[in-house]
């Protein structure tokens, strides 16, 4: 079984919105919802669990059943920061996952869904334990000090930014997150992070679409002009 966590519990106070970002509505629709219902498509996916703000856990809940979405299998609130909502992700998911099944963290403010980086990233989760997408890099990558001025140049073969979804093989990251202490969690941006942590090896599979992140409204309107591209209505997934 490939299951999905949806990670939608962040507030987004960035993006200057009156609501979190991942409900904003791109044409009558909030954004959680294409990806939500991309996932619940694809062959590939057989569970999802949505991990959500604790303020918006009815409103998706009736999302759900207004769109007919038929492969959820729990929405459970968020925590204090990301990891404490993978972790009640990861213990619903405890319900119905087998040890060997593959865990997917996908966040709902990349608002894309890459079936054939999916795809290998499944297949890479099953080869060693862990996998993420991540967008290769094809311009000058620079490091730079605390005052914005250039460092050094990369070598940008070797820099990668990461991608949504994550994934891993369920019983290994399940261990590692409820064995976890709170301070260990909250200092923990990613699951990936985790996982390099407890020595989980972690295979790079390459995007295949632009690596747009809702952090800002300029990402919104950005997103708003793009919707038909990641989301064409015609979608045989």
């Amino acid at each position: 079984m490939n299951i999905a966590l949806l990670m939608m519990g962040g507030s987004g106070q960035r993006v200057g919105a009156d609501i979190p970002k991942q409900f904003i509505k791109i044409k009558q629709k909030p954004v959680f919802l294409y990806i939500l219902e991309a996932l619940d498509r694809l062959a590939c996916i057989d569970a999802i669990v949505l991990v959500v703000h604790r303020d918006w856990l009815t409103y998706t809940q009736q999302c759900c059943r207004d769109y007919r979405v038929q492969k959820v299998r729990g929405v459970v609130e968020g925590g204090m920061n990301r990891s404490s909502s993978v972790l009640n992700g990861l213990r619903k998911a405890r319900e119905f996952a087998g040890d060997e099944d593959v865990v997917m963290m996908f966040d709902a403010t990349h608002p894309y869904v890459d079936k054939a980086g999916i795809e290998q990233l499944i297949g890479a989760v099953k080869q060693y334990g862990g996998a993420t997408l991540g967008q290769r890099q094809y311009d000058t990558c620079y490091r730079v000090d605390e005052n914005d001025m250039l460092c050094a140049v990369l070598p940008r073969q070797s820099v990668v930014s990461g991608a949504s979804p994550e994934g891993f093989r369920f019983q290994t990251i399940y261990e590692i997150y409820t064995k976890a202490s709170p301070k260990e969690l909250a200092s923990m941006s990613s699951a990936g992070a985790i996982a390099l942590a407890h020595h989980v090896p972690m295979k790079i599979c390459s995007l295949n679409t632009l690596n747009l992140k809702i952090t800002y409204q300029q990402d919104v309107d950005m997103l708003n002009r793009m919707i038909n591209l990641y989301f064409p209505e015609d979608t045989d997934a």
